[in-house]
């Protein structure tokens, strides 16, 4: 988690990626009591068109910027890598997971969420697995390879497949769903610059959490 401990202040913005945070919400969030470091990596941020600043009365919210694909690409490389860091997630089944998922369409997202995601998991816990693909992909297709190996694991796998449309739809929904869930409880293994892509999309439609 070194990565994650220097870029503590651009880690915050993982939290909730679609909410405005004010510079007291990034100190307690990043950890950090340092104004002078904290204010160099809002600007850093800034200069680097991650995130915008914006003045709202007498205060200061800051935001991910999530029309730059800079954005995109280096939020989903650091939820990526915090993903990766976890020491009670089954690596290697989810990378087995991801392979084979590879043979069907090379272009999906891959979530875990559940109590693993939240690190509340017990030794009867199922490993929650989210994967989203194209639109153009047969999510059965999916489901049927990743089949075998998802019954056999240690922990089983729960498998769920959601074309991006899908996803779109439970996001722009009034009503509370699987979708909201996962997007506020998860972790991110692959795809990371598709998720913000969704995500992006979903708060212009309203989406907030």
């Amino acid at each position: 988690m070194k990565l994650l401990e220097q870029y503590s202040v651009d880690s915050v913005f993982l939290d909730k990626p679609w909410k405005k945070i004010t510079y007291k919400d990034i100190e307690k969030l990043s950890g950090k009591k340092s104004r002078s470091y904290i204010y160099r990596s809002l600007e850093r941020l800034q200069k680097e068109s991650i995130i915008k600043k914006e003045e709202v009365g007498k205060s200061l919210l800051y935001s991910l910027n999530l029309t730059s694909l800079n954005t995109k690409l280096y939020m989903g490389f650091l939820e990526e890598y915090k993903s990766m860091s976890s020491k009670h997630v089954p690596l290697s089944l989810v990378s087995n997971l991801s392979n084979l998922a590879f043979k069907v369409t090379p272009f999906f997202i891959l979530l875990i969420t559940g109590s693993y995601a939240r690190n509340k998991q017990t030794s009867k816990s199922d490993l929650d697995v989210v994967i989203i693909c194209d639109d153009k992909v047969d999510p059965k297709s999916i489901l049927a390879e990743l089949k075998l190996e998802s019954e056999l694991s240690i922990p089983p796998v729960h498998l769920f497949v959601f074309r991006k449309k899908k996803v779109l739809d439970m996001l722009s929904s009034d009503k509370e769903n699987y979708g909201k869930e996962f997007v506020r409880n998860h972790l991110l293994f692959r795809g990371g610059s598709s998720y913000f892509d969704i995500l992006w999309e979903a708060i212009n439609h309203g989406f907030n959490g």
